[in-house]
């Protein structure tokens, strides 16, 4: 799922301005005010919900951060539209010089905003890929009707290998663009060739991951266990082995890349 922000005044507008240009499901966030947070619910309800006949839905809760809600969203949407979150940390359009972490574009007005320029601008920047979207990816492939298994491996952020270590704050990756990418097709495909095993699909993140977060994952689809957990264990081993990614490590006391070390 690609996630794009819009800051400033008319960010909403030119949110639904855009969402028409972009081809596949489209979700919309829009900041609340704090009033406007607390749930329309009795009490002892963390959320509410509101569902018609033909499927459309309203919900509000107190349950949930911005990162959350894109891990849900990202499993049933190509696309997510965030209006005014400046702090997200999500490539970001600025209206009218509003102040953004991530500004990528800056634009005078909603109105004065080239929306074919901007569609093509969200489809540029790396997509938001939980473990959750690959595996409903896995269960919506054409073979899945011969599949036993469904096996994932998720690496995360470490904050110490030893009780001692100075606790790790963040890693920062960088790939090398094109080449990272058909490397992990390659690895993927060579994989899927083994008997018994149906489709492989793998994701690095890029960018500052923090401490606790995931990095990369790896979810094999096969006709039964073994051959499901084999082929997890390799898909990892070779996508670190292979696949050019760089890792950055900041601590509580340094700051370096991990292959000079």
């Amino acid at each position: 799922m690609h996630v794009f922000g819009i800051v400033g005044a008319g960010a909403t507008t030119l949110c639904d301005r855009l969402a028409a240009q972009l081809d596949g499901r489209v979700a919309t966030v829009e900041s609340l005010p704090e009033s406007a947070t607390e749930p329309e619910s009795t009490d002892g309800v963390a959320a509410a919900y509101g569902l018609s006949p033909d499927g459309n839905w309203v919900g509000t809760g107190d349950d949930r951060d911005l990162d959350g809600l894109l891990d849900d969203l990202s499993a049933e949407y190509d696309y997510a539209l965030l209006s005014g979150f400046p702090d997200a940390r999500v490539p970001t359009v600025a209206l009218a010089g509003a102040d953004a972490a991530s500004v990528v574009k800056e634009v005078e007005t909603a109105d004065a905003a080239d929306v074919a320029s901007l569609a093509a601008e969200v489809d540029a920047h790396e997509p938001h890929v939980t473990l959750e979207t690959l595996v409903e990816r896995a269960k919506a492939d054409p073979l899945e009707v011969y599949a036993g298994a469904i096996a994932t491996f998720t690496g995360r952020v470490r904050a110490k290998e030893a009780e001692g270590d100075d606790p790790t704050l963040s890693l920062e990756f960088e790939k090398y663009d094109g080449v990272a990418e058909s490397k992990m097709a390659a690895i993927s495909e060579e994989l899927e060739a083994r008997d018994g095993v149906l489709r492989v699909l793998m994701h690095h993140r890029v960018g500052v991951v923090g401490d606790g977060e995931d990095i990369v994952f790896v979810v094999v689809l096969a006709g039964h266990r073994r051959e499901a957990f084999r082929t997890v264990e390799d898909g990892i081993d070779r996508l670190k082995d292979e696949v050019p990614i760089f890792k950055k490590e900041t601590t509580t006391d340094e700051e370096f890349w991990v292959h000079d070390r």
